[in-house]
């Protein structure tokens, strides 16, 4: 059907690309085992969810009058979610830097994929380990190492009080333990 014969509100509009979380010029630093979960995510995409999509829509399509076939216009739809999330996931692999915290020989201060141990001033404390903007799970104590925590805690040692800038005014935090996994052994948290 032409698109002459197509109200203006039955024309989809495809969905913002996925937005850069990365600030630009900074590096996509990534944990193996944050690379190896958008490895498999792409491929998943690839080799199961797409083909699946695809021939849900071509049987679909097989079925006549497009305009009001739910299962035509669902799958198109979630087809280009699939696209835009493997071209997404595309750039992000492109783009990363593979830092494995095993290999830190300067374990005595906070890097890329430490587990830090650090109280505030109302000594209350969190345990957080620094891993790449893809992997950052908040609940888990996952952060970003472009976070306001991250960037404080960044070359601090064992006893080291550090500046917070909150929103609330700058707070001072100290580092009390600081570990990273094993070389060759599983994630200090248990992810890998």
């Amino acid at each position: 059907m032409s698109k002459a014969f197509v109200r203006e509100s039955d024309i989809e509009e495809d969905p913002p690309e996925e937005k850069e979380i990365r600030p630009a010029g900074v590096t996509n630093h990534i944990t193996p085992e944050g690379f190896k979960r958008l490895q498999d995510e792409f491929r998943n995409l690839m080799r199961v969810e797409r083909p699946k999509t695809v021939e849900v829509v071509s049987w679909a399509a097989g079925n006549g009058d497009r305009s009001e076939n739910g299962d035509y216009i669902y799958g198109k739809k979630r087809l280009r979610e699939i696209d835009r999330r493997i071209r997404f996931l595309t750039k992000r692999m492109e783009a990363a830097n593979i830092v494995d915290p095993r290999a830190q020989k300067n374990r005595d201060r906070v890097f890329f994929g430490a587990t830090v141990t650090y109280a505030n001033e109302r000594d209350e404390e969190r345990t957080v380990t620094i891993v790449g903007i893809d992997e950052t799970d908040l609940d888990n104590g996952r952060i970003s190492w472009i976070s306001p925590v991250a960037r404080a805690l960044l070359k601090a040692q064992v006893g080291d009080v550090v500046e917070l800038r909150t929103p609330a005014g700058p707070e001072q935090i100290e580092v009390i333990a600081i570990g990273y996994p094993e070389a060759g052994g599983p994630d200090v948290d248990g992810a890998g």
